[in-house]
């Protein structure tokens, strides 16, 4: 909700803590963490494949049992690993104390997995099977697989840890992005809250002072203005764009006010392209303008002057020019009036970042003149 982009010297902007903040993850999340399945059930798979590989013969049914067996452990035992790094974040911290709690869930693991191993011997290996292998060597297997099983712990909470840090740092970025639009639009507000006051209250002070000189009903005119002005900023939410077509009837009933306060020292001229009506502008573009041009242009002339105002289509760009036959460029840089100008172009950034021109130059014809040139765009039916 905006009104009039104009040079009041203060305003005070919404609190940054005042912005909304969304708990709910980013869209992006679930979709990361389904391809973050896609990593650790192929290393699963990979390991439980590896593992069956060992079992003594692939054409005996309890050699195959065995093997089944095992690749059973390995993908629950790495899916459970998973499930355990992404609730426990903790645990993905390098520090003396999480490295001795993976250590002794490893050497849990390692024992619980050696004592499966023997139990698979004595269900499922024949006696023929078992009297084949040697005593020495089962025990030196068993001494391998102790380090093995350290060794696969680590690389499979390794590959969960990396797909959880991956997943908090796209959280993290989009998060980010969420905050810099929060905080870009914040500061929009806080340009538009700039106009508010400065427009009413000169406003009022215009309708008390008619009212005490009598003169109901030029009075009467500036509110039925003022009303319209009012309904049209109050049921718009910002930032947004609008129509030229629309924005020249604000500009319209904005002159209406000021050309009761000025009367015939207030000279109107406008060139407007046919084609460009269709355009969309920043709600309220050409208003500041043309007020700071009165202020600062025509109301320091004693008779009065002239403001031209001019928007063309021209090749894709949508020109508008704002010029004034007043005192120019000295007065036309004061304090207020470079607030007014500055939320112009602060305005103009937030809407065509990069790709928009603002210019203010002391006119070859006398009076100041204010360029801008803006991609030309239209409402999508």
């Amino acid at each position: 909700m905006g009104l009039f982009m104009s040079n009041l010297e203060a305003a005070v902007p919404p609190a940054l803590d005042q912005l909304h903040s969304s708990t709910s993850p980013p869209a992006g999340a679930a979709a990361f963490d389904i391809r973050a399945w896609h990593i650790v059930v192929p290393i699963t798979l990979g390991i439980t494949l590896i593992t069956a590989s060992e079992c003594h013969s692939i054409t005996s049914i309890p050699s195959l049992r065995y093997g089944f067996v095992l690749a059973g452990w390995w993908g629950a035992t790495a899916l459970g690993l998973w499930r355990v790094a992404q609730s426990r974040p903790q645990l993905l911290q390098l520090r003396p104390a999480v490295l001795a709690v993976h250590a002794a869930i490893a050497s849990l693991l390692g024992v619980l997995h050696l004592l499966l191993m023997a139990w698979m011997d004595f269900l499922f290996l024949t006696p023929s099977v078992q009297a084949a292998i040697h005593l020495t060597w089962m025990r030196y297997l068993y001494l391998n697989r102790w380090g093995l099983e350290m060794l696969v712990y680590g690389f499979i909470f390794g590959v969960a840890a990396v797909a959880k840090l991956q997943l908090l740092a796209q959280r993290n970025s989009m998060r980010s992005l969420e905050l810099q639009k929060e905080l870009s639009a914040a500061q929009l507000h806080a340009l538009q809250m700039q106009v508010e006051p400065h427009f009413l209250f000169n406003t009022l002070n215009a309708i008390t002072t008619l009212v005490e000189l009598g003169q109901q009903q030029k009075a009467s005119a500036m509110l039925k203005h003022l009303n319209i002005i009012l309904k049209t900023t109050l049921t718009r939410s910002a930032p947004q764009k609008v129509p030229l077509a629309q924005e020249l009837e604000n500009v319209e009933n904005y002159l209406a006010i000021e050309q009761v306060r000025f009367s015939d020292r207030l000279q109107l001229q406008f060139r407007i392209d046919p084609s460009a009506l269709n355009a969309l502008v920043p709600s309220f573009l050409l208003q500041p303008l043309i007020e700071n041009a009165i202020r600062h242009g025509i109301g320091k002339l004693e008779d009065g002057g002239v403001i031209q105002t001019s928007v063309e289509n021209r090749n894709g760009t949508l020109l508008l020019r704002i010029h004034d036959n007043g005192p120019g460029l000295s007065t036309q840089t004061a304090s207020g009036h470079g607030i007014g100008l500055r939320n112009t172009a602060s305005r103009l950034a937030h809407f065509y970042p990069d790709k928009y021109s603002f210019q203010t130059e002391q006119a070859a014809a006398g009076g100041f003149l204010v360029s801008i040139a803006i991609p030309f765009e239209v409402a999508a039916i």
